[in-house]
């Protein structure tokens, strides 16, 4: 990112330290930038921490320049390995979907020969192979049509976020972590010049970035901007085993399925979260996710349920991300996106540069705050 000599902001407070707020905050830092930290929480321990946190783009297809920003996303991911060096964060294993019924099928065959006009590699395999080549403990007919994603991965989102921000304060970055933003002033012209924060402290700053995620729409009213959100709530639950007995994340029928280190494994289902507002104890959620991934890996038996947890998913209302300026508040800039784990290291980049060079990059085109205008 050729960036010269443009004239850097003085102080950037990133509000919300998930993986979105931590890869702008890197890219901020690492350019020269100063940059203030601020989460209610601690870094990479909310919704980034409780995602599926799968990267690909084979789920993007909606529209095509999403599908490409997803797409670059990946690179970006690639990329990123290359310079922090993977360590525990990044699993390039690849990715298996598969469905139960006719119609689901025929489906997932459609998009898998949408995605091969678009380039996007993806292998049809039967349920034999899978058992043969990639995913031994797994039961499924042998002849079901079976989607292997080679170029996708997972990510450990918390491990990353971890990094990403132990590097920016290397570069002299600042933090306010268990601390809640209150307020947001600005000047006479309508510019950011100062966040309050719960404390009762005042930083004086010329930038703000709303990464706040499912608290973006409220940290976007505190300078008058409308910021609509969806309400759709996940429930992610996760196993302890002796031994993880699959290698990659995966989409079976009625469940979702990832590693998630040398000792667990992460649930999660769109039919479980259809019912958590009738469930009472996020408990029982977990304990249906757990039944679900047995059916599919019966090594699981053995195995129990550490933890689950239900989390508002950070969802812009058109379903698309809300990623640049707001040009009615000067200095105020959003990364607010679902998908945050495969976009974070692509929206970092580009977001870093739009804030230190002033010019928009054509890929966000689509993505831009202006359209939720009051």
């Amino acid at each position: 990112m050729g960036l010269g000599s443009v004239k850097k902001p003085e102080r950037v407070a990133v509000i919300g330290v998930g993986i979105l707020g931590a890869s702008v905050g890197w890219n901020l830092s690492r350019h020269g930038a100063k940059v203030v930290f601020i989460d209610a929480g601690q870094p990479g321990e909310g919704v980034t921490n409780w995602s599926f946190s799968w990267v690909n783009a084979s789920n993007k297809t909606a529209r095509k320049s999403y599908f490409d920003l997803n797409v670059a996303g990946m690179a970006a991911y690639r990329e990123l390995a290359g310079t922090l060096g993977p360590d525990s964060w990044w699993h390039p294993s690849g990715h298996l979907r598969w469905a139960d019924d006719p119609a689901a099928e025929a489906k997932l065959l459609e998009t898998a020969r949408l995605l091969a006009d678009w380039d996007y590699r993806a292998e049809v395999c039967t349920g034999a192979e899978v058992r043969r080549r990639l995913e031994p403990t797994l039961t499924m007919p042998d002849e079901a049509p079976v989607l292997y994603y080679p170029d996708e991965a997972w990510v450990h989102g918390r491990h990353l976020v971890g990094r990403l921000v132990g590097q920016a304060f290397a570069s002299g970055a600042e933090h306010r972590f268990g601390t809640a933003v209150c307020d947001i002033g600005t000047g006479a012209d309508g510019s950011i010049r100062t966040v309050t924060l719960s404390d009762g402290s005042r930083l004086d700053v010329d930038v703000v970035v709303n990464a706040a995620g499912p608290s973006a729409s409220h940290i976007a009213g505190l300078v008058a901007r409308h910021l609509p959100m969806r309400r759709e709530p996940g429930a992610v639950a996760r196993i302890g085993c002796a031994q993880v007995p699959v290698r990659r994340a995966m989409h079976a029928p009625h469940i979702e399925i990832r590693p998630d280190g040398d000792d667990s494994l992460v649930l999660h289902s769109r039919e479980i979260d259809a019912l958590i507002d009738t469930v009472e104890d996020s408990a029982e959620l977990g304990r249906l996710l757990h039944e679900s991934a047995r059916h599919v890996v019966p090594e699981l038996g053995n195995s129990r349920v550490v933890q689950t947890r239900v989390s508002n998913r950070p969802i812009p209302a058109d379903g698309f991300p809300s990623v640049g300026a707001v040009p009615s508040v000067p200095g105020y800039y959003e990364a607010v996106s679902h998908s945050g784990i495969t976009l974070g290291p692509v929206i970092g980049r580009l977001l870093a540069s739009e804030i230190l060079s002033g010019k928009r990059d054509e890929m966000l085109a689509d993505f831009r705050p202006e359209r939720f205008s009051p």
